[in-house]
This record gives structure tokens, sequence and C-alpha cells, in this order.
């Protein structure tokens, strides 16, 4: 559709875009906080900043081939699988204290956070582009605008995961477990494995708290065996 610029369509349009990647982005914004949030507070905004923006033109990439890229089978199973991982890797460094190591400075570990923010955004941004591009009406110019103005808005939400989850680590369990959740979700949407599980009862449910609760468990275990390491490592 071929929208003239500033008129009150192109502005309706422009909020629908906006409104529907704030509405879907707040798992991502979990991620990104979690990512970033044991890097030194000076690194912490820069993480946040490059990865929320190299997200943004991830997606509008991912949004303007979608409907061809979700047709494709076993793409969400294998993103099930790295939401997992992610999932995990996050949950196990958890608190601090718990593991004992303190902040991850320097460049590797503001590039290693930003690289998580990445592949976390291109796997869960494989649903929500569908509904980003809807609102755009094809209409690339306007789909670049209404996504590129959403960057502050997803910094500011990721910035205040980070202080809160600084208050209350229990928000990280959490926060690990929506990963699993949405794993579970994507495995079984997958087209090819999609007729199979829609013949099941209620198996969009079930598969997300299972894949909350092997996330979870697995992150638990693997944090404990960190703590264990580094108290071994300090007591050499």
């Amino acid at each position: 559709m071929d929208l003239v610029l500033f008129t009150g369509a192109w502005w309706a349009a422009l909020g629908s875009i906006i409104l529907a990647n704030i509405v879907l982005s707040g798992d991502n914004a979990v991620v990104i906080a979690m990512a970033a949030r044991k890097l030194p507070d000076g690194q912490r905004q820069k993480a946040v900043f490059w990865g929320s923006a190299a997200a943004i033109v991830m997606r509008i990439i991912l949004t303007l081939i979608a409907v061809q890229l979700l047709q494709l089978p076993y793409l969400k199973i294998v993103g099930a699988f790295l939401l997992v991982y992610i999932g995990v890797q996050l949950m196990a460094e958890g608190d601090e204290d718990d593991a004992g190591d303190g902040h991850d400075g320097g460049k590797e570990g503001m590039m290693a956070a930003v690289r998580t923010i990445l592949i976390a955004d291109l796997v869960m941004s494989l649903d929500n582009v569908i509904a980003v591009a809807a609102a755009a009406k094809d209409n690339n110019t306007l789909l670049i605008i209404g996504l590129a103005v959403s960057i502050p808005l997803i910094v500011f939400g990721s910035t205040l995961l980070m202080k809160v989850m600084d208050r209350f680590p229990i928000i990280i369990t959490a926060g690990a477990a929506l990963l699993g959740f949405l794993a579970g979700e994507m495995f079984v949407t997958d087209p090819a494995d999609k007729d199979f599980f829609d013949k099941l009862t209620d198996s969009h449910m079930w598969a997300g708290a299972l894949g909350a609760i092997t996330v979870v468990a697995i992150g638990l275990y693997a944090r404990r065996h960190l703590a264990a390491k580094m108290a071994a490592k300090n007591n050499k």
C-alpha cells in the first residue's frame, strides 16, 4: 500500500508499528537486560544500545522476508534449541554472589553480551515480525522508521529491567523460564511438526511449561556447578 507521507493514515500506520514492536518486544527486553546486567556500569548502556540497534536492523531485514522465512521447516526447532541454550547460559550466570566472579569487564564481555542479544532477538523475532509487517502495510520506508523509533523505548525498558534484576535476582530465574516457555512454543509450531502437535490438547501450553522447567532446572544445575568450580579455584 502506497501511503502518502505524514497523512493521517501514515501516522496511524506508524503508531501501529511502534505499538506492535513494543508489545512484542517485552521478552526481547528481558534478554537484553539479562545479557548486559553483569557488565560494568560504563559498558551496560553501550551493550544495551548497540544490541538493541543491531537487533532492530536485523528485525527490519527479517520482516522483509518474514513470510518466506517462516515456511522453512525445522527453522523454529533449531531456534527453540538455541533459545534453551541462551536461557540456560543466562540462568547459570545468575546472581554475582552465587557465581562469585564479579562483573565481566572489557570489550570481550560487551561483545559477548551484544552477541547474545542478537542471537536471542533473531530467534524470538521469527513470529513477531509477521505482526510488524502487517502493521507496515507493505510500506518499507514506514517499517524502517517505525522500528527505528522503537529503539529508545526498548533501551529504556531493558535499562529499567536491569535495575530491578540487580535488586531482585529472582527475576533472572523468571526471565530464564520465559525463554524456556517461548522455546517450547516455538518447537511445536514449526511447519515440520505443527500438524502433529495441533492434534494434541493444549500442546502449546504444556510444551511451553516443559521448556520453562527444563531451562530453569538445567540452569540451576549449571549455576551450582559454576559456583562450586569457582569456590574450588579460590580455595587453591
